[in-house]
C-alpha cells in the first residue's frame, strides 16, 4: 500500500491497473464522527494531526504527524493497493537447502510451527535466548514456500533483519529474500521471503499468508499500537501466525499456563548447556563517581581482567549521557573501547568491529540487548537498578552470554546501587528455565 509519490510507474500506467481493477485507491485520510483517522498507521489522535498549505490542491490539507517519518498522508492524498490476482510461484518438493541438526527442544518446536503454516494457526514459541529460534523457523518456512504461500519475519529492529537476511538466503538459495528497513534498496522487490522491521509494515495489506513475529516483546512494538496494528493489517485474513520471544508478558504467560494461548516452550539451549546465571554485586553511588570523572573499583577491575585476559565484553548503561561520561574513563584502560547507541550513525561497523575482534569492550544502551550474537563474550549491567532494565531487558542482556557451542559458558554480572524487583525475577526466571530444561533431560551437564 503506497502513496502515488512513492510507486516507481507514471500515471498512466498507474490509471490502467485501476481500470483493469489490479489496483484499487484508497484515501490516505478518512473522518468519522470521532475525527480524522490516517490509513497508514491507523492513527486517530487528533492531536497528532495538523493542517499545511498544500502545494498539489492549492487548499489547507490535513496531514498525519505520527507516520510523517516515512512520508506524508494528507487529507487530498491517496494510496495504491493491489487486489490482483495472488503473484506466486511454482511450488517444488523443498526450497529448503540446509543439513544442520536440531537439538531435541528444537525438533519439537520445528514440528509445531510447521503444523501452524499448514493449518494457518497462531502459535509461540517460547524459546531461551540462544535456543536457535532460527533454525526452528527452517521447515515453517520451507512449508509455506511448497505450498506457494508469502512469507514474512517482522521483527522491531534493524539490526536483526540485517543478521537474519544473509542467513535466509543461504537456506533458501534458489529463493529471493527482501530486506525491509529505513533506507532499504529492496523497498520495491516483490520477494516470497520478506524480513522487515515492523515499521516498514505500515506499507502493506493483506500481504503475507504466514506473518512471523521475531522478539514479540520487544521495544518498540509491544509499545506503539500502530506497529500491532501494521503486522495484522499486512498478514491476509486467516493467515499462519507465529511470534517468537525468550520473555513473553506476563499476559501471555499466564494465558499460556491456563490454555489460552496455543506456545511450544524451548527451556534449553541447542548446545544442552545451562544458561549462565547473573552475579549481583554492589558498586556504590556509581553516578556520582561519574560526576567525579571516577567509575566504581568494581566495575574497573572487572573490565580490566576481561582486557587482560583477551575476553571482549559488552557493558550495558541506562542513558546515552551516561555511557558518553563512562566511555573516556574506560578508553583509559584500552583507547579501542567504543560506545554505541540507537541514533549512532556509525552503528553497524562498531557492532562490526567487534565481530572481527578490533574492539575489546564495547559500551551499549539496552539497543544490544537481543537480536545480536557474539560468539565468546562476556557482559556487565552498569545501573542495574535503573527502570530502563526491566526483567525482560535483564533476561535478554543475560543472553548475550555462552550462546556459542565452543564457549557455552561466561560471565554476567549486574552492577547495582540496589537489588530492585526486576533484577530478581530475571534470576528466577533464568534459574526456571534451567530447572525445566534438567527435568526434561535437555541439558548436559
Amino acid at each position: 500500500m503506497l502513496l502515488s509519490s512513492e510507486l516507481p510507474f507514471s500515471q498512466e500506467e498507474i490509471d490502467r491497473h485501476l481500470n483493469a481493477g489490479y489496483i484499487e485507491k484508497v484515501p490516505g485520510l478518512n473522518r468519522n464522527t470521532k475525527g480524522w483517522v490516517c490509513h497508514r498507521c491507523n492513527n486517530n489522535i487528533q492531536r497528532l494531526f495538523s493542517w499545511f498549505p498544500c502545494a498539489l490542491c492549492k487548499r489547507e490539507c490535513v496531514y498525519c504527524r505520527h507516520c510523517l517519518m516515512m512520508g506524508r498522508v494528507s487529507s487530498c492524498s491517496s494510496f495504491y493497493r493491489w487486489i490482483g490476482p495472488d503473484i506466486g510461484w511454482v511450488p517444488e518438493q523443498s526450497y529448503l537447502e540446509w543439513d544442520g541438526q536440531l537439538s531435541e527442544g528444537q525438533v519439537a518446536a520445528a514440528g509445531a510451527v510447521v503444523s501452524a503454516v499448514q493449518n494457518k494457526e497462531e502459535l509461540l514459541v517460547w524459546a531461551v535466548c540462544g535456543a536457535g529460534k532460527t533454525e526452528v523457523l527452517f521447515h515453517g518456512i520451507g512449508e509455506s514456500l511448497k505450498l506457494g504461500h508469502r512469507v514474512c519475519i517482522a521483527t522491531p529492529r534493524t539490526d536483526v533483519v540485517l543478521e537474519l537476511a544473509p542467513r535466509l538466503q543461504k537456506v533458501f538459495p534458489s529463493i529471493s529474500v527482501a530486506a525491509l528497513y529505513g533506507g532499504s534498496e529492496d523497498r520495491h522487490r516483490f520477494s516470497p521471503i520478506t524480513i522487515s522491521t515492523t515499521h516498514q509494515l505500515l506499507r502493506f495489506h493483506h500481504a503475507f499468508d504466514t506473518m512471523i513475529v521475531d522478539e514479540v516483546d520487544a521495544f518498540p512494538y509491544t509499545f506503539d499500537e500502530s506497529l500491532q496494528w501494521a503486522v495484522e493489517k499486512s498478514a491476509k485474513p486467516g493467515a499462519a501466525r507465529i511470534y517468537l520471544t525468550a520473555t513473553p508478558s506476563r499476559k501471555w504467560q499466564d494465558e499460556c499456563r491456563f490454555g489460552k494461548r496455543k506456545f511450544i516452550k524451548i527451556p534449553a539451549r541447542f548446545h544442552r548447556k545451562p544458561l549462565p546465571l547473573p552475579q549481583f554485586m554492589w558498586c556504590g553511588n556509581w553516578q556520582k563517581r561519574l560526576e567525579r570523572d571516577q567509575l566504581p573499583p568494581s566495575v574497573l577491575k572487572w573490565a580490566d581482567k576481561r582486557l587482560k585476559l583477551g575476553k571482549q565484553a559488552l557493558i550495558f548503561l541506562p542513558h546515552i549521557e551516561l555511557m558518553k561520561k563512562s566511555l573516556p574513563l574506560f578508553q583509559r584502560l584500552h583507547p579501542a573501547v567504543e560506545s554505541v547507541h540507537a541514533e549512532d550513525p556509525l552503528r553497524k561497523e562498531k557492532v562490526q568491529r567487534v565481530r572481527t575482534g578490533e574492539t575489546p569492550i564495547l559500551l551499549t544502551t539496552t539497543i544490544l540487548e537481543r537480536g545480536v550474537t557474539f560468539p565468546n563474550i562476556d557482559v556487565a549491567v552498569l545501573g542495574a537498578e535503573d527502570d530502563i532494565f526491566t526483567e525482560s531487558a535483564l533476561v535478554q542482556i543475560a543472553g548475550r552470554v555462552g550462546r556459542s557451542s565452543e564457549y557455552p559458558a561466561g560471565d554476567i554480572t549486574f552492577f547495582h546501587y540496589g537489588r530492585t524487583k526486576a533484577m530478581i525475577q530475571a534470576l528466577l526466571h533464568i534459574d526456571g528455565m534451567n530447572e525445566e530444561a534438567r527435568k526434561a533431560g535437555l541439558l548436559d551437564e
